[in-house]
């Protein structure tokens, strides 16, 4: 699914790109090599990397 019209970002790009510890879009779309533009992406980009980072340390709290 198309997170990003402007930049023709896809969620799992977004997903991918938290999961190597972009903290928020503005990292994210830096490491895939371009920036925010319009801006109404920012919300659902925000959400999507807010649940990778969510699964990422409910399975770190596991292994620990």
């Amino acid at each position: 699914m198309i997170v990003c019209s402007c930049n023709a970002i896809r969620d799992s790009e977004v997903r991918s790109a938290a999961r190597r510890g972009c903290p928020c879009p503005d990292s994210a779309y830096r490491s895939l090599g371009c920036q925010m533009q319009c801006g109404s992406c920012r919300d659902y980009a925000t959400e999507i990397i807010d649940e990778e980072r969510a699964l990422l340390l409910a399975v770190q709290s596991r292994a620990a």
